[in-house]
């Protein structure tokens, strides 16, 4: 990933040097979309007032494009920026064109999205899982290759973990991402009732804080009434047997189990497996 990175800061570097022959324009309709593309959603606000700028001070930073086999310009960052050129109506952009390797264009469509600031954080976290996956890397693997906190990393990967209606809320901007981060903890149908109450009543980040609060006491009162129901009657315990067919499901994943002192006791291989049980329990 290093590598990638660097690929992509040569390219602008050589952009604003004295190799100014770099640069050239090309049609903005001979520009074939990034196949790789992360990014899912555009802010037609966002493209909008990009297309106001490049109209009023022209674009000051290149889109990045390479030459393939049919001799046709394919995009490999700046995809915003194209959008706003065709929406300013004009017919050229500026554009830097590189020898890539293919296998890594993917990679690197990922690497330049995260490093913006304004990507959607549903694409971001999706951004962030593809690399994991692809690379085989930990969360903290991760955060220090990008150089950020391996808890940011961490946090916006949970929000995956949102309902499909809660992640199209966040996208749409119905919700914010402290509203999110609430709501990540909850059940698809409790999300689902505090989704509703905080677009329907508006509710601050605070306000669903304290309706969360109160839903889950609701919910741990309905419990302790349940078990006062069935507190007469006898509860079944777990068998030698069933216990020691955990143990060996364990075994398969860990690399031993035990029973000590009334304990389960896990050992580990690595830290990647902890953050794995660490992302289930949560």
């Amino acid at each position: 990933m290093g590598a990638i990175l660097s690929e992509v800061g040569q390219a602008y570097e050589n952009n604003f040097s004295d190799n100014s022959e770099l640069v050239v324009e090309l049609d903005v309709d001979n520009i074939k979309p990034n196949p790789y593309q992360p990014r899912k959603h555009f802010s037609d606000e966002s493209v909008s007032e990009l297309s106001q700028s490049i109209l009023e001070h022209g674009l000051l930073q290149p889109v990045l494009v390479y030459e393939d086999e049919n001799n046709d310009y394919v995009l490999i960052a700046g995809e915003r920026r194209l959008r706003a050129t065709k929406l300013a109506g004009i017919k050229t952009i500026k554009a830097i064109i590189v020898e890539i390797n293919l296998n890594k264009l993917r990679e690197i469509a990922l690497i330049e999205n995260i490093q913006r600031e304004d990507l959607n954080i549903i694409d971001l976290a999706n951004s962030y899982k593809e690399l994991i996956n692809d690379y085989q890397i930990t969360h903290e693997e991760l955060a220090k290759r990008i150089k950020k906190s391996r808890a940011q990393i961490t946090n916006t990967l949970r929000i995956l973990n949102l309902s499909a209606q809660t992640q199209e809320m966040l996208i749409d901007e119905k919700i914010s991402q402290g509203h999110a981060k609430i709501l990540v903890a909850l059940e698809p149908k409790e999300q689902k009732i505090v989704l509703d109450s905080i677009v329907g009543q508006k509710l601050s980040v605070r306000d669903t804080e304290f309706l969360v609060r109160k839903l889950k006491d609701e919910n741990q009162s309905k419990g302790k009434s349940s078990i006062n129901l069935n507190k007469n009657k006898s509860s079944k315990l777990a068998s030698d047997s069933e216990i020691e067919t955990l143990i060996k499901l364990f075994k398969n994943y860990f690399i031993s189990a035990s029973i000590k002192n009334n304990q389960l006791v896990l050992n580990l291989s690595n830290k990647s497996k902890i953050n794995e049980i660490v992302n289930k329990l949560s």
